[in-house]
Protein backbone atom coordinates (compact mmCIF):
# COMPACT_ATOMS: atom_id res chain seq x y z
CA UNK A 1 0.00 0.00 0.00
CA UNK A 2 2.82 2.15 1.18
CA UNK A 3 4.54 1.60 -2.65
CA UNK A 4 0.96 2.06 -4.65
CA UNK A 5 0.74 5.82 -2.75
CA UNK A 6 4.59 7.19 -3.10
CA UNK A 7 5.37 4.99 -5.52
CA UNK A 8 8.72 7.21 -6.97
CA UNK A 9 9.83 7.04 -3.20
CA UNK A 10 9.52 3.83 -2.60
CA UNK A 11 11.45 2.97 -5.74
CA UNK A 12 14.48 5.24 -4.63
CA UNK A 13 14.22 4.07 -1.28
CA UNK A 14 14.60 0.10 -2.22
CA UNK A 15 16.80 0.75 -5.46
CA UNK A 16 20.04 0.54 -3.83
CA UNK A 17 19.51 -2.76 -1.59
CA UNK A 18 18.33 -4.22 -4.47
CA UNK A 19 21.68 -3.40 -7.05
CA UNK A 20 23.45 -4.33 -3.36
CA UNK A 21 21.70 -7.98 -3.90
CA UNK A 22 21.97 -8.59 -7.49
CA UNK A 23 25.80 -7.66 -7.22
CA UNK A 24 25.73 -10.15 -4.36
CA UNK A 25 24.03 -13.01 -5.71
CA UNK A 26 25.41 -12.75 -9.47
CA UNK A 27 28.64 -14.81 -9.31
CA UNK A 28 25.99 -17.07 -7.56
CA UNK A 29 24.01 -17.04 -10.38
CA UNK A 30 26.65 -17.35 -13.18
CA UNK A 31 28.14 -20.04 -11.06
CA UNK A 32 24.79 -22.02 -11.81
CA UNK A 33 24.12 -21.30 -15.13
CA UNK A 34 27.53 -22.35 -15.78
CA UNK A 35 26.89 -25.90 -13.83
CA UNK A 36 23.68 -26.38 -15.80
CA UNK A 37 25.12 -25.35 -19.27
CA UNK A 38 28.11 -28.47 -18.25
CA UNK A 39 25.89 -30.92 -17.11
CA UNK A 40 23.41 -30.84 -19.94
CA UNK A 41 26.43 -30.66 -22.55
CA UNK A 42 27.43 -34.24 -21.34
CA UNK A 43 23.67 -35.24 -22.76
CA UNK A 44 24.69 -33.60 -25.70
CA UNK A 45 22.94 -30.27 -24.97
CA UNK A 46 25.12 -27.45 -25.82
CA UNK A 47 23.58 -23.98 -25.08
CA UNK A 48 25.85 -21.10 -25.74
CA UNK A 49 27.07 -18.59 -23.14
CA UNK A 50 25.03 -16.15 -25.04
CA UNK A 51 22.00 -18.02 -24.89
CA UNK A 52 19.92 -18.01 -21.95
CA UNK A 53 19.15 -21.31 -20.68
CA UNK A 54 14.97 -20.19 -20.38
CA UNK A 55 13.71 -20.03 -23.02
CA UNK A 56 11.24 -16.50 -23.50
CA UNK A 57 8.10 -18.77 -23.68
CA UNK A 58 9.77 -21.59 -20.44
CA UNK A 59 9.98 -17.86 -18.13
CA UNK A 60 6.49 -16.13 -19.06
CA UNK A 61 5.22 -19.82 -18.43
CA UNK A 62 6.59 -20.02 -14.96
CA UNK A 63 5.93 -16.31 -14.32
CA UNK A 64 1.95 -16.55 -14.52
CA UNK A 65 2.54 -20.02 -12.71
CA UNK A 66 3.96 -18.36 -9.55
CA UNK A 67 1.43 -15.24 -9.85
CA UNK A 68 -1.36 -18.14 -10.29
CA UNK A 69 0.24 -19.14 -6.38
CA UNK A 70 0.52 -16.25 -4.84
CA UNK A 71 -2.93 -15.48 -6.32
CA UNK A 72 -2.51 -12.41 -8.44
CA UNK A 73 -4.54 -14.15 -11.18
CA UNK A 74 -7.36 -16.81 -11.16
CA UNK A 75 -7.05 -20.32 -12.63
CA UNK A 76 -9.07 -19.22 -15.58
CA UNK A 77 -6.84 -16.75 -16.39
CA UNK A 78 -3.59 -18.48 -16.40
CA UNK A 79 -5.14 -21.41 -18.12
CA UNK A 80 -5.76 -18.82 -21.00
CA UNK A 81 -2.38 -17.43 -20.87
CA UNK A 82 -0.80 -20.75 -20.67
CA UNK A 83 -2.94 -21.85 -24.09
CA UNK A 84 -2.09 -18.83 -25.67
CA UNK A 85 1.78 -19.88 -25.14
CA UNK A 86 0.96 -23.38 -26.64
CA UNK A 87 -0.25 -22.48 -29.53
CA UNK A 88 3.49 -22.58 -31.00
CA UNK A 89 4.50 -26.38 -29.46
CA UNK A 90 1.26 -27.88 -30.25
CA UNK A 91 -0.15 -28.92 -33.80
CA UNK A 92 -2.78 -29.17 -35.66
CA UNK A 93 -2.92 -33.21 -35.29
CA UNK A 94 -3.42 -32.79 -31.35
CA UNK A 95 -6.33 -30.95 -31.13
CA UNK A 96 -7.94 -32.56 -34.47
CA UNK A 97 -11.26 -33.92 -34.93
CA UNK A 98 -9.86 -37.82 -35.87
CA UNK A 99 -11.88 -39.32 -39.40
CA UNK A 100 -13.20 -41.69 -37.47
CA UNK A 101 -14.95 -39.15 -35.59
CA UNK A 102 -15.49 -36.89 -38.07
CA UNK A 103 -19.21 -36.31 -39.48
CA UNK A 104 -18.76 -36.20 -43.55
CA UNK A 105 -21.23 -37.33 -46.37
CA UNK A 106 -21.52 -39.10 -49.38
CA UNK A 107 -21.99 -37.02 -52.14
CA UNK A 108 -23.24 -39.63 -53.92
CA UNK A 109 -26.57 -40.43 -52.27
CA UNK A 110 -29.75 -38.28 -53.28
CA UNK A 111 -30.03 -34.92 -52.77
CA UNK A 112 -33.24 -35.45 -50.66
CA UNK A 113 -30.86 -37.70 -48.11
CA UNK A 114 -27.83 -35.28 -48.03
CA UNK A 115 -30.38 -32.01 -46.90
CA UNK A 116 -31.30 -34.86 -44.11
CA UNK A 117 -28.16 -35.32 -42.75
CA UNK A 118 -27.25 -31.11 -43.22
CA UNK A 119 -30.20 -30.55 -41.45
CA UNK A 120 -29.17 -33.21 -38.67
CA UNK A 121 -25.89 -32.27 -38.18
CA UNK A 122 -24.61 -30.04 -35.06
CA UNK A 123 -22.21 -28.48 -37.67
CA UNK A 124 -22.59 -26.27 -40.09
CA UNK A 125 -19.80 -27.58 -41.96
CA UNK A 126 -19.49 -30.82 -43.36
CA UNK A 127 -16.90 -32.37 -45.43
CA UNK A 128 -18.41 -34.33 -48.64
CA UNK A 129 -16.68 -37.52 -50.36
CA UNK A 130 -16.94 -40.02 -53.66
CA UNK A 131 -16.47 -43.25 -53.85
CA UNK A 132 -14.86 -43.66 -50.03
CA UNK A 133 -14.78 -41.58 -47.27
CA UNK A 134 -11.00 -40.53 -47.24
CA UNK A 135 -11.77 -38.89 -50.53
CA UNK A 136 -12.79 -35.44 -49.81
CA UNK A 137 -14.08 -33.37 -52.62
CA UNK A 138 -15.78 -30.29 -50.70
CA UNK A 139 -16.59 -28.59 -48.02
CA UNK A 140 -20.40 -28.09 -48.04
CA UNK A 141 -22.36 -24.80 -45.42
CA UNK A 142 -25.47 -25.19 -44.11
CA UNK A 143 -26.12 -21.33 -44.81
CA UNK A 144 -25.04 -22.43 -48.73
CA UNK A 145 -27.01 -24.92 -48.76
CA UNK A 146 -30.22 -23.39 -47.65
CA UNK A 147 -29.64 -20.52 -50.35
CA UNK A 148 -29.46 -22.83 -53.02
CA UNK A 149 -33.10 -24.97 -51.82
CA UNK A 150 -34.71 -21.04 -51.37
CA UNK A 151 -33.49 -20.75 -54.99
CA UNK A 152 -34.73 -24.28 -56.02
CA UNK A 153 -38.19 -23.24 -54.42
CA UNK A 154 -37.90 -25.98 -51.64
CA UNK A 155 -37.43 -28.90 -54.04
CA UNK A 156 -34.29 -30.52 -52.44
CA UNK A 157 -33.71 -33.05 -56.26
CA UNK A 158 -32.97 -29.97 -58.07
CA UNK A 159 -30.18 -29.38 -55.84
CA UNK A 160 -26.48 -29.61 -57.01
CA UNK A 161 -24.31 -30.41 -53.68
CA UNK A 162 -20.65 -30.76 -55.36
CA UNK A 163 -21.09 -27.59 -56.91
CA UNK A 164 -22.74 -26.06 -53.68
CA UNK A 165 -19.68 -27.10 -51.52
CA UNK A 166 -16.60 -25.09 -51.52
CA UNK A 167 -13.15 -26.58 -52.37
CA UNK A 168 -11.53 -28.58 -49.43
CA UNK A 169 -8.24 -26.97 -47.83
CA UNK A 170 -5.73 -29.36 -46.92
CA UNK A 171 -2.94 -28.51 -44.22
CA UNK A 172 -0.18 -30.87 -43.26
CA UNK A 173 -0.55 -32.66 -39.61
CA UNK A 174 2.61 -30.93 -38.72
CA UNK A 175 1.27 -27.08 -38.91
CA UNK A 176 1.76 -25.72 -35.84
CA UNK A 177 -1.75 -24.09 -34.35
CA UNK A 178 0.06 -20.68 -34.06
CA UNK A 179 0.73 -21.16 -37.81
CA UNK A 180 -2.81 -22.42 -38.50
CA UNK A 181 -4.28 -19.86 -36.59
CA UNK A 182 -2.81 -17.00 -39.14
CA UNK A 183 -3.84 -19.12 -42.22
CA UNK A 184 -7.40 -18.96 -40.63
CA UNK A 185 -7.24 -15.58 -40.61
CA UNK A 186 -5.68 -14.55 -43.68
CA UNK A 187 -7.76 -17.22 -45.64
CA UNK A 188 -11.24 -16.01 -44.41
CA UNK A 189 -11.68 -19.47 -43.38
CA UNK A 190 -13.02 -21.70 -40.48
CA UNK A 191 -12.05 -25.76 -41.56
CA UNK A 192 -8.87 -27.48 -42.88
CA UNK A 193 -8.43 -31.32 -43.04
CA UNK A 194 -5.28 -32.36 -42.00
CA UNK A 195 -3.51 -34.74 -44.07
CA UNK A 196 -0.03 -36.56 -43.00
CA UNK A 197 2.95 -36.92 -45.20
CA UNK A 198 1.25 -39.53 -47.75
CA UNK A 199 -2.07 -37.08 -48.32
CA UNK A 200 -4.06 -39.44 -46.12
CA UNK A 201 -7.34 -37.60 -44.70
CA UNK A 202 -6.11 -37.68 -40.51
CA UNK A 203 -9.46 -35.65 -39.57
CA UNK A 204 -10.00 -32.18 -39.67
CA UNK A 205 -9.64 -28.52 -37.43
CA UNK A 206 -11.09 -25.75 -36.94
CA UNK A 207 -10.73 -22.39 -35.51
CA UNK A 208 -12.66 -23.16 -32.94
CA UNK A 209 -10.92 -25.96 -32.11
CA UNK A 210 -8.05 -23.73 -32.19
CA UNK A 211 -9.54 -20.93 -30.00
CA UNK A 212 -10.97 -23.38 -27.33
CA UNK A 213 -7.17 -23.96 -26.50
CA UNK A 214 -6.88 -20.54 -25.37
CA UNK A 215 -10.07 -20.11 -24.04
CA UNK A 216 -11.29 -23.37 -22.87
CA UNK A 217 -14.65 -24.92 -24.10
CA UNK A 218 -16.80 -22.25 -26.42
CA UNK A 219 -20.56 -23.90 -26.18
CA UNK A 220 -23.52 -23.35 -28.25
CA UNK A 221 -27.31 -23.66 -27.73
CA UNK A 222 -26.63 -26.62 -30.40
CA UNK A 223 -22.79 -28.61 -28.84
CA UNK A 224 -23.56 -31.88 -26.64
CA UNK A 225 -21.64 -33.40 -23.71
CA UNK A 226 -18.25 -34.15 -24.85
CA UNK A 227 -18.92 -37.22 -27.40
CA UNK A 228 -17.66 -40.80 -25.87
CA UNK A 229 -17.14 -39.45 -22.19
CA UNK A 230 -19.40 -40.81 -19.44
CA UNK A 231 -18.78 -39.28 -16.26
CA UNK A 232 -19.67 -41.82 -13.71
CA UNK A 233 -21.15 -41.51 -10.11
CA UNK A 234 -17.79 -42.39 -8.48
CA UNK A 235 -15.89 -39.59 -10.60
CA UNK A 236 -13.91 -42.02 -13.07
CA UNK A 237 -15.42 -41.95 -16.39
CA UNK A 238 -16.21 -44.85 -19.18
CA UNK A 239 -14.37 -43.11 -22.62
CA UNK A 240 -13.50 -44.40 -26.11
CA UNK A 241 -10.45 -44.82 -26.95
CA UNK A 242 -10.18 -42.46 -30.00
CA UNK A 243 -11.00 -39.13 -27.66
CA UNK A 244 -8.02 -36.61 -27.74
CA UNK A 245 -6.99 -36.63 -24.13
CA UNK A 246 -6.40 -32.94 -24.21
CA UNK A 247 -10.88 -33.03 -24.51
CA UNK A 248 -10.51 -35.29 -21.71
CA UNK A 249 -8.49 -33.16 -19.09
CA UNK A 250 -10.72 -29.83 -20.53
CA UNK A 251 -14.03 -31.66 -19.85
CA UNK A 252 -12.52 -33.30 -15.97
CA UNK A 253 -10.08 -30.68 -15.41
CA UNK A 254 -7.65 -33.45 -15.20
CA UNK A 255 -4.16 -33.34 -15.71
CA UNK A 256 -3.27 -36.15 -17.99
CA UNK A 257 -0.06 -36.22 -20.17
CA UNK A 258 -0.47 -35.43 -24.05
CA UNK A 259 3.12 -35.30 -25.18
CA UNK A 260 3.35 -38.74 -26.04
CA UNK A 261 0.04 -39.91 -27.20
CA UNK A 262 -2.65 -38.17 -28.84
CA UNK A 263 -5.78 -40.17 -27.95
CA UNK A 264 -6.25 -41.68 -24.52
CA UNK A 265 -5.92 -45.15 -25.81
CA UNK A 266 -2.65 -44.10 -26.88
CA UNK A 267 -1.48 -42.99 -23.42
CA UNK A 268 -1.86 -45.96 -22.55
CA UNK A 269 -0.59 -48.51 -25.11
CA UNK A 270 2.35 -45.92 -24.68
CA UNK A 271 2.64 -46.13 -20.62
CA UNK A 272 2.13 -49.94 -20.60
CA UNK A 273 4.31 -50.68 -23.32
CA UNK A 274 1.70 -53.17 -25.11
CA UNK A 275 -1.51 -53.35 -26.28
CA UNK A 276 -3.46 -54.98 -23.43
CA UNK A 277 -6.66 -56.85 -23.28
CA UNK A 278 -10.21 -56.16 -21.71
CA UNK A 279 -10.21 -56.57 -18.29
CA UNK A 280 -6.50 -55.18 -17.27
CA UNK A 281 -5.92 -52.34 -15.67
CA UNK A 282 -2.80 -49.95 -15.12
CA UNK A 283 -2.19 -46.96 -12.57
CA UNK A 284 -0.12 -44.51 -13.62
CA UNK A 285 0.04 -40.36 -13.14
CA UNK A 286 -2.61 -40.92 -10.58
CA UNK A 287 -5.21 -42.32 -12.73
CA UNK A 288 -6.50 -46.32 -13.12
CA UNK A 289 -7.13 -47.12 -16.85
CA UNK A 290 -8.86 -49.98 -17.28
CA UNK A 291 -9.88 -51.36 -20.25
CA UNK A 292 -13.16 -52.45 -21.54
CA UNK A 293 -13.38 -53.26 -25.09
CA UNK A 294 -11.04 -53.83 -27.99
CA UNK A 295 -11.28 -54.81 -31.36
CA UNK A 296 -8.52 -56.49 -32.91
CA UNK A 297 -5.78 -54.37 -32.05
CA UNK A 298 -7.50 -50.96 -30.93
CA UNK A 299 -8.52 -49.85 -27.57
CA UNK A 300 -12.33 -48.88 -27.75
CA UNK A 301 -13.36 -48.18 -24.60
CA UNK A 302 -11.87 -47.32 -21.11
CA UNK A 303 -12.61 -47.01 -17.70
CA UNK A 304 -10.51 -43.91 -16.06
CA UNK A 305 -10.71 -43.57 -12.36
CA UNK A 306 -8.35 -40.42 -10.46
CA UNK A 307 -6.36 -41.85 -7.75
CA UNK A 308 -5.14 -38.57 -6.43
CA UNK A 309 -1.49 -38.33 -5.52
CA UNK A 310 -0.98 -41.60 -4.22
CA UNK A 311 -0.38 -43.71 -7.11
CA UNK A 312 2.97 -43.71 -8.66
CA UNK A 313 5.05 -45.90 -11.86
CA UNK A 314 2.84 -47.44 -14.03
CA UNK A 315 2.02 -51.20 -12.77
CA UNK A 316 -0.48 -53.43 -14.28
CA UNK A 317 -3.39 -54.48 -11.94
CA UNK A 318 -4.56 -57.82 -11.90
Amino acid sequence: TIAVAKPDRTALLLARPVAITVALLGPILTAIEAFIRGLLRLFGVRIEENQPILSATEELRGAVDLLEEEGAVVKDEADMFGGLLDLSELEVSDVMVHRTNMHSVNVGLPAPEILQEVLASNNTRLPIWRDSPENIVGILHAKDVLRALAAAHGNPAKLDFARIATEPWFVPDTTSLADQLKAFRSRKAHVALVVDEYGEVMGLVTLEDILEEIVGDISDEHDVQLHGVRPQPNGSIVVEGSVPVRDVNRAMDWRLPDEDATTVAGLVIHEAQTIPDPGQAFTFHGYRFEVLRKHRNRITQLRVTPLGKQAGRPQAAE
